[in-house]
């Protein structure tokens, strides 16, 4: 009988001593829960954003970008939302990628759209961009520093991350060529203008340059940053369509 007696209170001591630790350990949990929320209520708190890879709009933009919400003063909160969550597109942005220098310095980089050039495209009135492989990228309203906008081609609609409809594979693939070949060589224009019968030509500011059709395009892309500099301030028109290896002559016709 003392023996059961003993037991009992052996047990009752030792139910006792797990309720100890068992909340112990809740109030540390607790407390350790706290102390994190704590920490990342008052310690992460954006109060600078670095922003790099941007061309087509500001750091104040992407700025305001990535202060969209209520929640967006907290920097651990814009790092795991553009990690984790669906966010909201952005033209001519084709990611975001945030990471932290420190708690309150958020660090953006910016991927945008790879864009060669534009058709205006009067069935829905805005501007088709599209990449080095002819497909559309975005469509907009608004015209876009150093990328040329093409005039003399017509579709009837187009699509997202779908080919520029045209008509005639040829012409997609002389506009492919051509617009590659000018950002290669950092001689991007103005305009891109195709008449009815394929010839080619560019504007750059007071200088119209003639290209002539497809034969030899890169070629003769190639001798534009040599000769453009030395027309700066000219107006007038550049003929570079009769080029071909055998006959390089190349006239510039000022007007006078």
């Amino acid at each position: 009988m003392e023996k059961d007696r003993e037991e009992i209170v052996r047990r009752r001591g030792r139910r006792k001593k797990k309720r100890k630790i068992l909340l112990s350990v809740f109030l540390a949990v607790l407390l350790s829960a706290a102390v994190a929320v704590f920490v990342v209520w008052k310690v992460f708190t954006v109060k600078e954003i670095v922003v790099e890879g941007n061309k087509l709009y500001s750091d104040k933009q992407i700025g305001q970008f990535i202060r969209e919400d209520k929640y967006s003063w907290n920097s651990l909160y814009v790092l795991l939302k553009y990690r984790f969550l669906d966010v909201k597109e952005i033209p001519f942005i084709d990611s975001i990628e945030i990471s932290l220098k420190n708690p309150h310095t958020v660090k953006v980089h910016v991927y945008e759209k790879a864009m060669l050039g534009s058709v205006y495209i009067s069935a829905i009135g805005q501007n088709a961009y599209f990449d080095k492989d002819g497909f559309v990228v975005e469509t907009s309203q608004e015209t876009i520093e150093d990328v040329p906008q093409v005039e003399g081609l017509s579709c009837d609609k187009v699509v997202l991350y779908e080919k520029l409809p045209l008509n005639d594979e040829k012409v997609l693939r002389s506009l492919l060529v051509t617009t590659q070949a000018l950002k290669k060589n950092e001689v991007v224009p103005e305009k891109i203008y195709f008449d009815e019968g394929g010839e080619i030509s560019l504007s750059y500011g007071g200088i119209r340059v003639l290209l002539g059709g497809t034969d030899s395009l890169t070629q003769k892309i190639l001798r534009l940053p040599y000769i453009l500099p030395q027309l700066s301030g000219k107006t007038g028109t550049l003929h570079v369509e009769n080029w071909t290896e055998n006959s390089t002559d190349i006239i510039f016709q000022e007007n006078k």
